[in-house]
């Protein structure tokens, strides 16, 4: 590698490393696997570092979910749904054990009412006493199955419950694996299956656009005041684009220092003056120490814009979204660009020297 793309490479952000190692690895642009190689990166987990790098080139999908399960088990809780499914599958036979016991009883009621019928209605029925006989039969029988009905009815009542329990559980198991614990904004988990979902039907896909952001040197608040700092700012830059966006859209924090945005029912034109309104919002909000008055400076974000009817996948929407952020960080940050076609020639230059 030549001295100048060496200098190109230390002065790539984080966003644009992961893309690049992604690429030159041959792995797939899945938000998950981003995450996963972000981490490994990262350098905070020396065995994840390890394990990746013994992945090598053009890791099987397998191989690398394999891996995320191993170091992010909060995304792959498959016992508590797998519990849940063994738990609802025997209350479901229970309650079809109770059914078949009621049904058996009701058709024995049945017959003997039929059978009743026909000695009450034979003309060799006179005596008193056989009628009273069969009466006495009859409201035994009618008061047996009413009782044994009302069991069966608290019985089924009590299984609804406890399956009610269960989907809440799930529930709330749900929401556990689809949030991320320190802004509280949707997960990398939750991204992935909402962006999958867009191309569920290809002509929703006019509906949909995709904004991504980065904080700029967003490692220069780590190195210099520490983890609690850059965790702070995470937490703003979260608390911002939720107080700047209506409530039923959709943002999360897809990795590190990036979130992402899912926009329903947008144009153009409204899609790009989102992604400034959340820039300039970011911009505006300061950071400073409470106690000490110590300001720790602006937070600024580059913002990539894609619309869906630009791609045809998921994975292309994200890439294409990533590019246009690539092309905001290099050039100058602290703006918002929107995809274009003639954005990916200068991207794959600068990847070609990265690969170098």
């Amino acid at each position: 590698m030549t001295a100048g793309a060496s200098n190109k490479v230390q002065t790539m952000d984080t966003a644009t490393l992961v893309l690049a190692t992604m690429r030159r690895r041959g792995i797939a642009g899945l938000p998950r696997n981003y995450e996963l190689v972000y981490e490994a990166l990262n350098a905070s987990n020396p065995a994840l570092t390890k394990r990746f790098e013994e992945l090598g080139r053009n890791p099987a999908q397998d191989e690398l979910d394999a891996l995320g399960k191993k170091i992010f088990p909060h995304h792959h809780r498959t016992n508590v749904v797998e519990g849940a499914h063994d738990k609802i599958t025997g209350e479901l036979e229970g309650m079809l054990r109770l059914l078949k016991q009621e049904q058996s009883s009701m058709e024995s009621y049945s017959k003997l009412l039929g059978e009743a019928y026909h000695r009450i209605s034979s003309k060799s029925m006179a005596s008193t006493e056989i009628l009273n006989n069969v009466i006495g039969v009859l409201s035994n029988a009618t008061g047996d199955s009413m009782e044994k009905g009302k069991v069966v009815v608290e019985h089924m009542v009590e299984r609804a419950r406890e399956m009610e329990q269960v989907k809440l559980e799930l529930d709330e198991y749900k929401r556990i694996a689809n949030t991320d614990p320190l802004t509280r904004l949707a997960n990398r988990r939750a991204f992935d299956e909402v962006l999958s979902n867009i191309y569920n039907e290809k002509r929703n896909a006019m509906y949909y656009a995709l904004i991504v952001a980065d904080i700029d040197h967003f490692k220069k608040f780590n190195d210099t005041y520490g983890h609690p700092v850059g965790d702070r700012v995470l937490g703003v830059v979260a608390a911002v684009m939720k107080s700047t966006l209506r409530k039923d859209v959709f943002i999360s924090r897809t990795g590190g220092e990036e979130f992402a945005v899912v926009l329903q029912g947008t144009s153009l034109e409204i899609t790009i003056e989102i992604a400034e309104r959340l820039r300039k919002s970011v911009e505006s909000t300061p950071l400073r120490n409470q106690k000490t008055g110590v300001n720790y400076g602006p937070i600024t974000l580059s913002v990539g814009v894609c619309m869906a009817t630009d791609a045809d996948s998921a994975e292309e929407l994200y890439n294409k979204a990533d590019v246009a952020l690539y092309t905001a960080k290099h050039s100058g940050r602290n703006r918002s660009q929107l995809y274009k076609p003639e954005l990916n020639k200068e991207f794959e230059k600068n990847w070609a020297i990265y690969k170098s």
